[in-house]
């Protein structure tokens, strides 16, 4: 079962878990939406398009009652948590309380409703549990105050899970991606939504000691952001695909450049070094 799959990697992930011969049940935020049309245009009659925006607790306790009459006795083997928002890249200070409750209801929360949920099924079958964190939810990154955050919860969440689930044989990974072009920083619909909103509810000596000219350059780095994101996936969803089906899946993943290089340098040497570098 994987969550957020209308975009990005979880749509490139049910169309590759699709072609390897998977049965996968493909949660999307909108089930008459392209990414959802496309699911079902392009992949086998194994693929199942359910309905699951995963802050609703109604469309995650349906989306498991379909999955459990599906699958019986037989159990579910894998959940990927993959549903994610970014928010709007800025300062900590400078981002309303709405895009931190935003990002933890989605990015957390709502991770931790559907794992809870569908727990059940992956006990039967001793399966896996696999969360799509991110390289900004384990360690600290500029403009990513909001999203890194959450990302961190659900990091702690799976590391944790990943102790107490053992006991039925279940096994947990996180996974880290450096930056992919995903999607994830939506529309330009969005961004102005969500400036307009930022801009609106900061407090005049704030808007002085950042000034107008840096204010009006966070819309430049959202626009530049995917020229610096790779396009190809195939990392993320060769690391995915391991910790279903290894026989001893990593309890952390980091794929894609960078990822890897910057946790051990922020985790091995001193935090000044890695707040200057």
């Amino acid at each position: 079962m994987l969550s957020g799959s209308d975009t990005g990697i979880g749509h490139a992930l049910a169309k590759y878990l699709d072609s390897l011969g998977f049965v996968v049940f493909s949660g999307v935020l909108n089930k008459d939406g392209p990414g959802a049309e496309e699911l079902r245009r392009s992949c086998s009659q194994r693929l199942c398009v359910l309905q699951l925006d995963i802050t609703n607790s109604t469309q995650v306790q349906e989306a498991y009652l379909t999955v459990s009459e599906k699958v019986q006795n037989a159990g579910l083997w894998g959940v990927v948590n993959n549903a994610g928002i970014l928010g709007f890249p800025a300062d900590g200070e400078l981002l309303p309380m709405s895009t931190y409750r935003h990002c933890m209801e989605v990015n957390f929360f709502g991770a931790v409703e559907v794992s809870k949920t569908f727990l059940p099924l992956l006990r039967k079958s001793q399966g896996r549990l696999v969360n799509m964190s991110s390289m900004a939810g384990g360690i600290p990154l500029p403009r990513y105050a909001a999203y890194g955050a959450s990302k961190a919860a659900l990091s702690m969440f799976s590391g944790v899970m990943r102790q107490e689930l053992s006991k039925w044989g279940i096994k947990v990974m996180a996974v880290h991606p450096s930056g992919f072009r995903t999607g994830i920083e939506g529309t330009a619909e969005q961004w102005d939504k969500q400036e307009k909103e930022l801009m609106e509810n900061l407090p005049e000596g704030t808007r002085q000691a950042y000034g107008e000219e840096y204010l009006l350059g966070l819309r430049n780095y959202l626009l530049h952001l995917p020229s610096h994101c790779a396009p190809d996936l195939s990392p993320v969803l060769a690391a995915v695909l391991h910790a279903l089906l290894a026989r001893r899946p990593q309890g952390l993943y980091t794929p894609g450049k960078g990822a890897y290089i910057l946790l051990c340098i922020f985790c091995c040497f001193p935090l000044w070094f890695y707040d200057f570098f």
